[in-house]
């Protein structure tokens, strides 16, 4: 519930509609989940990949809804017949009209937030973590929506998911306009822009960080992948945005161009193109350092963040950044001030044991193979070995696990396999498959399934000078097997470990 009350005939004013039966009852909140409907709510019941919302009107009915959105014209008709006193309306598109109604409902909070947001296989969570720093850093309330955790001015939530359906989206966004929020800075992810999750948000400035493959067992082709990250330079039910910017070192980057030509494009990218650019970079552990080179000339950045990708995303919320308003010296002194994202190169304290453990969400052949560069970039000056630990999520896209283990294998000294989230497959299966690719780079290789085992391995295989990177989970604090979830944290046990040794 929100705490407002609007009026049926008012609700229905501003949705699209197919056709509607008035009744005088006011809305108190709206709901797609008919276990959360209340005494007041409308509840709009849609179809969806997993199940049919319709299946569920009796049961929100009986719980006090006193208004019902459907897609179903049997549900329509019946709820006419059998509910006289409930007000209904029947609709072309479900998920459509949820974001609609729950906008009118609220109040429309989405009008009074510049919403940047941020789209792409890797890079999205640190470079909505780095555009949101830089805005508080200038005094602006700030509204952020991502893979590891909501903010809602200063206070932070836990995000299950990394683009929640339209309804708790503007529910935070009312909240952070409570709070004086004036920005919003969220990620979007390919599922929800083909699924219309995002339907009717004016984004401001959007940002395309890079596309390598990833959740193809959700849209099976590239082309389609490509296509539904593209959807935030159409405009989702709104116009395009205001400002793109685009990683143009990126093919689909370069492709994406020509597709926002009706937005103002920023292009950003380390290798002469683009009105952001990278230039003389130096990269150590806990610093990255590198001349950036902007419209108004070239400034000396400074971050405390590490890595050559960590580089594009700074690059893309320093373009962000400008065309929200900030200026070069505010942006400068943003960057420098960016905390560490969790999850994201993550350095696990060693204490005297001469070694770097990093924690990564690396999760695709492309982000390994970065994580590894940079593992190996590192280690250059101390001659000392890149051991890396990873496994694949059970349940997505099969294709990429031999892709990933060659990426393992090529860049590293050791690897170690093991399970990730196998979710409701057998891990062994899936280990096997990634395997396969490990072996074609003839690198030496331990399999070990269990997880904690796995990480204790290949921290105690280390030496003075030797980086260990574990990837996959980053961020994650439970595994998925096939009987739920259990409490695993890599940054914990790998902490435990080091604990021990020391």
């Amino acid at each position: 519930m929100f705490g407002l009350y609007m009026t049926w005939d008012i609700v229905c004013a501003d949705v699209s509609m197919v056709e509607h039966v008035d009744a005088p009852v006011e809305i108190a909140g709206v709901e797609y989940d008919s276990r959360r409907v209340g005494r007041g709510s409308l509840f709009v019941a849609m179809r969806g990949g997993a199940t049919d919302g319709n299946r569920y009107i009796d049961a929100a009915v009986a719980q006090g809804a006193v208004a019902v959105v459907t897609d179903s014209h049997e549900a329509y008709e019946r709820l006419r017949r059998e509910h006289g006193g409930v007000a209904v309306a029947l609709v072309e598109h479900g998920r459509r009209a949820l974001a609609e109604v729950s906008a009118a409902v609220m109040g429309y909070p989405e009008r009074r937030l510049a919403l940047s947001a941020v789209t792409g296989t890797n890079g999205k969570t640190t470079t909505a973590f780095l555009l949101e720093s830089m805005l508080r850093s200038v005094g602006r309330t700030c509204v952020l929506l991502g893979t590891i955790e909501t903010h809602v001015g200063e206070e932070v939530r836990v995000s299950p998911h990394t683009t929640p359906e339209s309804r708790d989206v503007l529910e935070i966004f009312a909240d952070g306009v409570k709070a004086g929020a004036t920005e919003a800075v969220m990620e979007m992810s390919s599922h929800a822009l083909e699924q219309e999750r995002v339907w009717g948000l004016a984004v401001d400035v959007a940002m395309f960080t890079n596309l390598t493959q990833d959740h193809l067992d959700y849209h099976g082709t590239m082309e389609r992948y490509f296509d539904a990250k593209a959807r935030l330079f159409d405009g989702v039910g709104v116009p395009p945005p205001r400002v793109a910017v685009i990683n143009v070192d990126d093919t689909a980057g370069a492709r994406l161009v020509k597709r926002a030509e009706r937005s103002q494009v920023l292009g950003y990218g380390v290798e002469g193109k683009g009105e952001f650019r990278a230039e003389e970079i130096l990269m150590f552990a806990g610093e990255t350092r590198f001349r950036m080179v902007t419209p108004l000339g070239g400034v000396e950045m400074r971050s405390p963040l590490t890595g050559r990708v960590n580089v594009y995303n700074l690059l893309a919320a320093s373009a962000a950044a400008w065309a929200r308003g900030l200026t070069m010296e505010q942006i400068v002194q943003g960057a420098a001030a960016g905390a560490q994202v969790p999850g994201r190169f993550e350095v696990v304290p060693s204490g005297d044991a001469g070694i770097t453990v990093v924690v990564d969400y690396a999760h695709t052949d492309d982000a390994l193979r970065n994580l590894i560069s940079l593992g190996r970039e590192l280690v250059k000056e101390s001659g000392g070995r890149v051991i890396t630990l990873f496994g694949c999520g059970g349940d997505r896209d099969r294709t990429k696990r031999p892709r990933m283990g060659r990426a393992s294998g090529q860049g590293s000294d050791l690897v170690v396999l093991t399970s990730d989230n196998p979710r409701s497959e057998e891990p062994m299966a899936i280990i096997e498959e990634a395997l396969a690719g490990v072996k074609e780079t003839g690198v030496d290789c331990i399999v070990e399934e269990d997880r904690a085992g796995a990480i204790e391995i290949a921290i105690r295989a280390a030496r003075v000078g030797d980086i260990v990177l574990i990837a996959g989970k980053g961020h994650e604090k439970v595994q998925m097997l096939r009987n739920g979830a259990v409490p695993f944290d890599d940054v914990v046990v790998a902490a435990g470990v080091l604990k021990e040794m020391a």
